[in-house]
């Protein structure tokens, strides 16, 4: 699967429809994203079942300001629609590829429970 452009009106479907959802925050005058880019690109055909999005911060200022984008390159990992990891910069393939394998690996019941714990706890907090 190549990667999709996502944009306010397809990103929550997105997030619904794919169990892991990979987003890159870019721009086209930006370097460094076009270093990231062909990576990006590569990895994405290796993994069929993820869905990799680009989200081009100009276009899509609204989703980039929601998610607090302050540098670009930035990825974003989701996971059952979860936000597990944001990070700015360029991740080379073999860091892209380990952190795949390691959001793969994560127990999603656990965090779940653990953010239900949290939220429950913040609740009677108030």
């Amino acid at each position: 699967m190549s990667t999709i452009q996502i944009t306010q009106a397809n990103f929550e479907s997105t997030l619904e429809k794919n169990d892991i959802v990979l987003l890159d925050f870019w721009a086209s005058w930006c370097g460094p994203c076009r270093t990231f880019g062909p990576i990006f690109e590569k990895v994405a055909e290796k993994h069929p079942n993820i869905a990799f999005g680009k989200v081009d911060t100009e276009a899509e200022q609204q989703l980039a300001a929601a998610f607090q984008v302050r540098s670009i390159p930035t990825l974003m990992v989701f996971r059952n629609g979860v936000l597990l990891f944001s990070q700015a910069g360029v991740l080379p393939e073999a860091a892209l590829e380990d952190l795949i394998g390691q959001i793969k690996a994560l127990d999603m019941n656990k965090i779940m429970n653990e953010i239900a714990a949290s939220e429950s706890k913040a609740a009677q907090a108030q």
